[in-house]
């Protein structure tokens, strides 16, 4: 499978992301050095490749996310290498709207396993595409904020942003 990686800056540092021939296949949290964001990336043989038109306009969604603005991320995701009970939790985790949360147990029921919030979260730890996929909507029972990939400030900062 061809993988190109491109390296983003954004208002809260630069961030590379990985396309597949199928979508958005990783997207790394945002570092204050380009080489500091590509060495985040979990996929060794993406090859660096200049912006184009959908890295454009990923840069320009994340820009007006990180300026405040909700934003409806339009990146087609590459799914493949999932699991389908990770498919579905990531995939039901992309349709939670700007600024409203749901716990690790209603994630689970929604995706049909209401007996599975720890397995959601498990699913939420491999998401290759934070932000796009906001798992950072996701929280504990009771308003806890629990593990996180970004760090658990990323993901206040992130919840703060949205005014959840």
């Amino acid at each position: 499978m061809n993988k190109q990686a491109i390296v983003l800056t954004t208002d809260w540092g630069y961030m590379a992301a990985v396309w597949s021939d199928s979508g958005l296949w990783e997207l790394a949290w945002p570092q204050k050095e380009k080489d500091a964001a590509l060495a985040a990336l979990d996929t060794a043989d993406a090859v660096e490749t200049e912006p184009d038109a959908l890295a454009g306009q990923l840069e320009r969604e994340l820009n007006m996310y990180f300026r405040g603005y909700h934003t409806d991320f339009g990146m087609r995701i590459d799914w493949s290498g999932y699991t389908w009970f990770q498919r579905q939790v990531l995939q039901h985790t992309a349709s939670i709207p700007y600024g409203k949360l749901e716990t690790y147990g209603q994630v689970a029921v929604a995706v049909g396993s209401p007996k599975a919030p720890r397995a959601v979260g498990q699913s939420l730890h491999i998401n290759r595409t934070p932000l796009v996929v906001p798992c950072h909507r996701v929280i504990g029972a009771g308003g806890k904020l629990t593990g996180f990939g970004g760090g658990l400030d990323m993901k206040q900062a992130l919840l703060l942003l949205e005014q959840a």
